[in-house]
């Protein structure tokens, strides 16, 4: 007997995200189902009010509901340093740590050339073009923070940016390889990350 066509499509739909599977979608909606009406309105009314209202910071690229984003107009934070993270969810990984209190730059990606990602669908050029900004204010970046994952992908982006950030008066750091290779930097524990940031070392080109 096939499922009523509203539960079907709520299993359509969540079935498409990531980890959920066709049994783990059907038992979310099922899940739902049995909650309160008001509790289903109001998931409804997030999901809607996430993509009509986030949007990218202008700076950072993070995802932000106002633009420049918080952190980016905090006066309080380190603005001569700029941590560049593959995704927001890296951003979040390493915010959540308390132990660094600068600017960051998310690239939104890394290069792949085998799916087509390229450095112009990432946000390299603009990462340059802050640097340039900040030299022509008189108010230099002083460390950019390579906190790129350990995937291969991941290794080879960090070499187009070094190569492009050769040119500028800048200490360019990553974190320490306590990070287990080829993990993702949103899947590294607390303690692991915690030791990356705080022995970072200055970035050289990968071997």
């Amino acid at each position: 007997m096939r499922h009523p066509k509203q539960i079907s499509d709520l299993v359509n739909c969540l079935a498409k995200l990531p980890g959920l599977g066709p049994k783990s979608a059907t038992r979310l909606a099922l899940y739902i189902l049995k909650r309160p009406a008001d509790e289903a309105r109001s998931l409804a009314k997030a999901l809607v009010a996430v993509k009509e209202e986030i949007h990218f910071c202008s700076l950072c690229h993070d995802y932000t509901d106002q633009d420049p984003c918080p952190r980016c107009a905090d006066p309080k934070r380190d603005r001569a340093q700029i941590c560049v993270v593959e995704s927001p969810a890296d951003l979040m990984v390493i915010e959540s740590s308390g132990l660094y209190r600068g600017l960051y730059h998310v690239l939104g990606g890394v290069l792949n050339p085998l799916n087509g990602i390229g450095p112009e669908d990432l946000n390299a050029q603009d990462l340059l073009d802050r640097l340039q900004k900040a030299l022509d204010a008189g108010e230099p970046i002083r460390e950019v923070l390579l906190a790129t994952g350990g995937s291969p992908e991941a290794e080879s982006t960090l070499s187009y940016l070094l190569d492009r950030l050769r040119d500028f008066p800048v200490q360019i750091t990553r974190l320490a390889r306590g990070l287990p290779v080829g993990m993702d930097l949103e899947y590294v524990d607390g303690n692991t990350l915690k030791q990356a940031l705080e022995f970072r070392r200055e970035a050289r080109e990968p071997l």
